[in-house]
């Protein structure tokens, strides 16, 4: 843990205001193993799977507990936008929420008062726990409330007339794209080559760019991330560990007979 005379900065914050990009990891298996290796990978932060994986409250304690000394950060994406889903993880000491299906700039301001204590937000002050892992020791609330990462996943086509008001509310740090959920939106059935989906990221990815919030959106291939900075993302969804196994995997075998 750190000095408690030394106030701690989120990386992955540090590194976007440096205009740096940033990939996060997806864990998706409860293995705390997994994601303690993981955090020394060279990932800048883990990407915590609630929404879509059997990973349990107890599992992502576990897993702050293990990456406590690490480099990554630890991220947990929560199964539904409400104060109570962000309060939990919240207080097992993670250093940024996720919140899935931001379609108004209501549930914006619900993310972003869950992720702060009054009177700019509406959090519980019951971060015991929280306390005991925090880098920045002695001083959580205030540590908490300036560092906390509070990232909104814009992924259906309802949202895109509030587009403006969502990238405006304030506490809001960063506008990610669930890029295959807003195809499905859209009635594209998941393809991500078609005209309408590209002109809804440009719509997001500018307003996110008018209002002082980075832009985040799948990347599975340097290449792509490439290709995304240049649209102005920085901030990065990396595959899932399961899928980095299978990539390897085939690397591995390929050409045997």
């Amino acid at each position: 843990m750190n000095d408690s005379t030394a106030a701690w900065r989120n990386p992955v914050r540090a590194r976007l205001q440096a205009g740096q990009p940033v990939f996060g990891l997806t864990i998706t298996t409860p293995s705390i193993e997994i994601a303690a290796h993981a955090a020394t990978l060279g990932f800048h932060f883990l990407w915590v799977e609630m929404e879509h994986s059997p990973i349990t409250l107890e599992t992502l304690r576990l897993i702050v507990l293990a990456t406590r000394a690490l480099p990554a950060p630890v991220f947990a994406r929560v199964p539904v936008n409400e104060l109570w889903t962000a309060k939990r993880v919240l207080d097992q000491g993670v250093h940024g929420v996720i919140f899935p299906f931001t379609t108004t700039a209501e549930k914006a301001a619900r993310a972003a008062a869950a992720c702060h204590y009054p009177p700019a937000g509406l959090r519980g002050s019951g971060a015991g726990i929280a306390m005991r892992t925090w880098p920045e020791a002695g001083n959580y609330h205030d540590s908490a409330d300036r560092e906390v990462f509070t990232i909104c996943v814009v992924e259906e086509a309802a949202a895109l007339p509030e587009i403006e008001a969502i990238a405006a509310t304030p506490g809001v740090d960063a506008l990610f794209i669930g890029v295959s959920d807003l195809s499905f939106s859209l009635g594209l059935r998941g393809r991500q080559d078609e005209p309408a989906l590209e002109d809804a990221i440009r719509r997001i990815v500018d307003a996110a760019a008018r209002n002082g919030k980075f832009a985040g959106r799948p990347a599975r291939t340097v290449e792509q991330a490439r290709r995304f900075r240049e649209q102005g993302f920085l901030l990065f969804q990396a595959p899932t560990e399961v899928a980095l196994m299978e990539m390897g995997a085939r690397q591995l075998l390929q050409g045997i007979d």
